[in-house]
């Protein structure tokens, strides 16, 4: 069997997600057409077809995976787990892995986040938070809070309330009637502050806009919900600590929930271990996913405080409890790859291992900073984004429809490379078991594919 016998059989009953079908369709003749590429085996950041290609994945298969493809230490936890329990329903039950889990998490996470409910994906994670927060207003008599405050160019999911909450057009635009009405307020996106003007500057100035919406909406608001530092579907925009703990301080002043959407930059992507221990703040929920274990199975977890427990400690027939459910909920599998992975954390040195590597990406990535078409390098621990722009000083565009990403997306692809770029900003994401060498093929053949794709 080979890579063309697969994907014959997959256009004719798969629909790929975040993808125009199209595309892919074998018979086409457009020239950016494209090719599903079936993977048959994986190995540390290494993946490789059935045609015997490999491609190292520099964006650890859309974020997840944290120690790399068939890693043996969580591959035998799964093994031993399967031996013994699979999946049992957390209504009434519970079991060992689950309970495990959810320890360790209230003694990983900022303090005050001492209890733990699950789901079984990030979308889930932040329904779940959104829901708890309006609820637990509701059981204060608060019932005049229903609205979320939220960042532009935020991005927190795909179910109608986490997108909903999100703000990036291309995700959001087409559901708009279907989406509850939230209250938007400026980023503190430090691509667009003044050229001498550093992060920490730009940032407290932009909390102006936030403050002031508060004190406008405070008595309307269950929570504020935060990407901490990076906004990373919103092209990998980042921002300066200084502004979660003014916003930490502002939700505290205003009697408001903070949301922390940890999904993506939680488990040592942002250079600790959580991005909000940075700002040194603990918010009021913490949502965890996709690294929570390491990329083998679904599952995330809402970490919340006591205060937030008590206000749902009721009798049952009080309407107080808080009846979300999913089926796979806690599942057995999915909490024993989780304490396999923060094991690996805990006893490998990871966080100081990874900030080795991310001075590694910095200086591979160094000479980006030069190039005529790059806006800007920016980078928060093992993220790296890199932006191209049509011209450098006036900071103006290419037009979306010249799919420059695309064109460095496919080069790469012929060099062994999986880099997956948002629009016109290619990002490096990798696991952490990436090399120095591995880190510099990755960026050589980047710079290739943007020599290429900023071609007239």
């Amino acid at each position: 069997m080979n890579n063309q016998t697969i994907v014959q059989r997959d256009l004719s009953v798969l629909w790929h997600p975040c993808s125009q079908m199209k595309d892919y369709d074998p018979r086409s003749t457009d020239p950016d057409a494209l090719t599903l590429i079936p993977i048959k085996s994986g190995q540390g950041v290494w993946l490789e077809d059935f045609d015997g290609n490999r491609y190292l994945d520099a964006i650890s298969s859309w974020w997840v995976n944290l120690f790399g493809h068939a890693n043996p230490i969580i591959n035998q936890a799964l093994k031993a787990q399967l031996e013994t329990l699979e999946h049992v329903i957390l209504g009434g039950f519970t079991h060992q892995a689950a309970v495990e889990l959810a320890e360790k998490l209230v003694e990983i996470t900022p303090d005050g986040l001492n209890k733990c409910f699950y789901a079984d994906n990030g979308s889930s994670a932040i329904e779940v938070a959104l829901k708890m927060s309006f609820h637990y207003w509701r059981n204060l008599g608060q019932t005049q809070k229903t609205k979320f405050i939220t960042l532009e160019n935020s991005y927190h999911g795909e179910t109608l309330g986490a997108l909903a909450v999100g703000n990036v057009a291309l995700y959001k635009e087409t559901y708009a009637p279907l989406l509850m009405d939230v209250i938007s307020v400026p980023s503190p996106d430090c691509f667009f502050r003044d050229a001498d003007e550093s992060w920490e500057a730009y940032s407290i100035r932009r909390f102006a806009d936030m403050e002031q919406t508060l004190a406008r909406h405070a008595e309307s608001v269950c929570a504020v919900i935060v990407e901490p530092l990076v906004q990373c579907a919103g092209n990998m925009r980042m921002y300066n600590p200084v502004y979660l703990q003014m916003l930490r301080a502002a939700c505290d002043k205003y009697q408001v929930h903070l949301i922390a959407d940890e999904i993506a930059v939680g488990f040592g992507r942002s250079g600790t271990l959580f991005a909000c221990e940075q700002a040194a703040i603990s918010p009021d929920f913490m949502c965890l996913s996709k690294g929570l274990t390491g990329g083998y199975l679904p599952l995330s977890a809402v970490m919340t405080t006591d205060s937030v427990y008590q206000a749902f400690y009721d009798d049952y027939q009080n309407l107080t409890a808080f009846l979300h459910s999913h089926s796979y909920t806690g599942n057995a599998l999915g909490c024993r790859a989780a304490l396999a992975t923060i094991e690996i954390f805990q006893t490998q040195h990871v966080l100081e291992r990874n900030r080795q590597l991310a001075l590694a990406m910095a200086k591979a990535t160094e000479r980006f900073k030069e190039h005529p078409h790059v806006a800007e390098v920016r980078q928060t621990g093992m993220i790296v984004a890199i932006e191209l722009v049509k011209n450098k000083q006036t900071r103006e565009a290419f037009p979306w429809q010249q799919r420059r990403g695309l064109k460095v997306y496919r080069y790469a692809l012929s060099r062994g490379v999986l880099l997956r770029p948002l629009g016109n900003v290619i990002y490096f994401m990798p696991p952490y078991v990436i090399t120095e060498q591995e880190i510099q093929l990755m960026a050589d053949v980047a710079w290739q594919g943007i020599q290429l794709a900023v071609q007239d």
